[in-house]
């Protein structure tokens, strides 16, 4: 029964490395770029979300909608200034601007709140339900179903609205999408929003898992999350699902029976493995560029 406990403790991980995974894919799908500051938004929503419940008493879901907000007007204002004059510019650029922008956020952080560790109030119900001799917590249980959600709302939003296939022309030919009339800047400023605001709220549930945070509480979150991005294929949106949900499968049970030091050097190795395989990751494909 500990391993069904285990299983189900690692898709409420790899449910928040799932949310935060798509707005990297996201982004990337359609931006052709990899926002590395996504992780500083994921402070940042945690932040606020803190400040909300605590200085000014506001329940859970009035809370993660300020978050959300927050979180998705920083992304479009990120975007608009740091990213958009470099559309043209080289990866390497765009790379560079990227983390100077995620230090900016940290910096900022520390500025503003101090250094010094914040507890994270308890806004989830507490207890869990059993199983055997294990429980499994409600917080899990509604993370998973979060996840499920967003990524359902997510799949709606892309497929059935004239939005979401402006999105889809932008991925697949932005210039071409363009002369059919599309404003691509206005929706690759929509993209930064949505992945922000579910960046907003993968952190609620990842600082209500572990309550204290930080100005760099994003940076691992982040990294795995990219690694999850990458694992399921980059700029594929079931792959973000998938490729989060397997890693942190993968990182409890490292945790549970191999190493707790070891475990993350456990994820990136089995990540390795994979793209030597597959180096389009699971469920990505191949795109041939003409030269």
């Amino acid at each position: 029964m500990d391993f069904l406990s285990y299983f189900i403790n690692g898709l409420g991980l790899g449910s928040v490395y799932a949310i935060i995974a798509l707005g990297y894919t996201m982004v990337y799908g359609i931006a052709k770029m990899l926002n590395f500051a996504h992780g500083d938004v994921i402070m940042v929503g945690a932040y606020v979300a803190f400040f909300a419940v605590n200085s000014f008493h506001l329940p859970l879901i009035p809370s993660t909608l300020l978050s959300v907000l927050i979180c998705a007007i920083l992304g479009v204002v990120v975007e608009g200034l740091a990213y958009r004059p470099l559309r043209s510019a080289s990866s390497l650029s765009v790379l560079i601007t990227a983390i100077g922008v995620s230090y900016f956020l940290q910096n900022a952080a520390q500025l503003l709140w101090s250094s010094a560790p914040k507890v994270f109030p308890s806004v989830f119900p507490s207890g869990g339900i059993a199983l055997g001799d294990s429980t499994v917590s409600y917080l899990t249980i509604i993370t998973i179903a979060v996840c499920v959600l967003v990524m359902a709302c997510l799949t709606a939003f892309i497929n059935k609205t004239s939005t979401g296939r402006a999105m889809r022309a932008c991925s697949e030919d932005k210039g071409a999408a363009a002369l059919m009339g599309i404003n691509v800047n206005r929706i690759i400023s929509i993209t930064f929003a949505i992945g922000s605001g579910l960046a907003a709220v993968a952190a609620i549930l990842l600082s209500a898992t572990y309550p204290s945070i930080s100005p760099t509480l994003g940076a691992m979150p982040g990294i795995k999350a990219f690694t999850a991005a990458v694992f399921g294929g980059i700029g594929s949106i079931p792959g973000a699902f998938l490729g989060g949900l397997l890693l942190g499968v993968i990182e409890i049970f490292a945790k549970a029976y191999l190493s707790t030091q070891l475990s993350d050097a456990i994820v990136f190795a089995v990540l390795i493995v994979v793209l030597l395989i597959k180096p389009s990751g699971l469920l990505g494909k191949v795109r041939r560029e003409k030269v």
